[in-house]
């Protein structure tokens, strides 16, 4: 494969800015752009070691640098590996990176140091998922879930899933293959356990994988309410700055206003919609109250909001009936003013807990609003140090293969042949594979890498 080199740091300007070079001839290419003070080469250096020196091009000396080497097979990639640290202006870099392509280096594409290490087995293709989950890590939950996947808490739990289909399976096989050969037969409740005990592994993942996802990407989140309810200011109030424009005239808000906000342990990305009321006329509003309700549809998380401070009007309820449909919270706000909502009423017609009371404008309840919303979206209880599917092409490989074993285990209780089974138990295997990367396509390897960043 081609040498090739990339800015492995953020484009931008920065103290310090790395350069990454990689391939058979990343030591020979990195001599020809960096001189040591020392006077000796990268290609007479062991890895793990670092010389100080000037990176040029040609006779132009460009900056000062450190050149970090790791030798094959122990670096990032598996391959030779050299990094040029010099001072991060963005321009230094970029120049820096044109020496280097002057060299004989190529531009790396996107995630292939990642694709590298990948194909020369320094991980599976869960592990490399979970760089990029690293990288994009929004919060402490995040960050510690995302290196535990990169450190293979996935991996482990789906190789023993598949070693004890595994192990089924060869034995099915030689039972079925060799009849007249001295093999015990495996009995149906043995296969059965087997099976079943599988499953429910696999749908465990399953079902943690909507509030790892809460975790690692956030939550599409739309506010929603009548006009003059309290939305922009709680939108101000979550974003902690004015972004919002709050004046005592319904319908200011007209047009999707849109934040990402932390919230407990949750990413939420926050729409703040038109007020959605049923009796205006202002031809723009009703636009702003047709883009409201389709933000309303596909949102994830609905945080409906109610004025304390006034009686439930026909579009209040209107509202709370399409929220018990959704993932929602409904938020009593104005807690500041004189009470006039029933909360018994609005209790009645949700028919739901999930219902807090706040002052948005004092910044009044926000903690319980927290609270509120992380079990709404199962974080409460979000364990980052066990085994969590990253993405959905992860999620859709035990999917099949959970489809596979309740295949498997509806025929051992209809008395279905056991090479019948072994094919469900093989397919079941296969799919774990094509998770982990023993067994996925180039197409798929491919759509993997190709929403990395270039630098890794």
């Amino acid at each position: 494969m081609s040498t090739i080199a990339a800015i492995a740091t953020a484009q931008a300007a920065a103290g310090l800015g790395t350069i990454k070079i990689s391939g058979e001839e990343a030591l020979l290419v990195a001599d020809r752009v960096f001189s040591s003070v020392s006077g000796k080469k990268l290609q007479d250096m062991k890895g793990y070691t670092a010389l100080y020196g000037k990176v040029h091009d040609g006779e132009t000396v460009l900056d000062d640098a450190v050149a970090l080497v790791f030798r094959a097979p122990k670096s990032y990639t598996g391959e030779d590996v050299v990094e040029l640290s010099c001072h991060g202006g963005l321009f230094v870099l970029k120049r820096v990176l044109r020496a280097v392509f002057n060299a004989g280096a190529v531009a790396a594409e996107g995630g292939e140091f990642t694709k590298r290490a990948f194909l020369n087995g320094k991980m599976n293709l869960s592990e490399a998922e979970a760089v990029m989950s690293l990288i994009s890590a929004s919060g402490e939950e995040a960050r510690a879930a995302t290196l535990n996947a990169l450190d293979g808490a996935l991996s482990r739990e789906i190789d023993e899933c598949r070693n004890e289909l595994a192990r089924t399976a060869a034995f099915l096989a030689a039972w079925v293959d060799y009849p007249d050969d001295e093999i015990p037969e495996l009995t149906d409740s043995q296969m059965l356990e087997t099976v079943t005990t599988v499953k429910a592994k696999l749908q465990k993942l399953l079902n943690g994988f909507d509030a790892g996802q809460a975790i690692l990407e956030g939550i599409d989140t739309a506010i929603v309410g009548r006009p003059n309810v309290g939305k922009s200011t709680l939108m101000n109030a979550l974003t902690g700055r004015e972004r919002a424009i709050v004046t005592s005239i319904a319908g200011t808000t007209r047009d999707v206003l849109e934040e990402t906000v932390r919230i407990g342990n949750v990413t939420l990305r926050l729409a703040d919609t038109a007020g959605i009321r049923s009796d205006t006329d202002d031809e723009i509003e009703k636009i702003g109250v047709v883009k409201a309700k389709e933000r309303f549809d596909r949102a994830s998380l609905v945080l409906m909001v109610l004025d304390g401070g006034e009686e439930l009007s026909k579009d209040d309820e209107e509202l709370i009936e399409l929220c018990k449909n959704k993932t929602s919270i409904v938020i009593i706000n104005k807690a500041d003013k004189e009470k006039r909502l029933s909360t018994e009423k609005v209790k009645a017609l949700y028919n739901g807990e999930r219902i807090v009371e706040i002052s948005a404008k004092d910044r009044k309840g926000m903690e319980k609003l927290a609270e509120i919303v992380e079990e709404a979206v199962g974080t409460a209880n979000f364990d980052p140090s066990a085994p969590l599917i990253t993405t959905e092409r992860q999620r859709g490989c035990v999917v099949k293969a959970v489809e596979n074993l309740q295949e498997a285990e509806d025929g051992l209780n209809m008395g279905i042949t056991p090479d019948a089974i072994n094919v469900c138990i093989d397919c079941a295997v296969e799919n774990l594979c094509v998770l982990t990367g023993e067994k996925a396509t180039e197409t798929i390897v491919n759509e993997v890498f190709k929403n990395f960043c270039v630098g890794k």
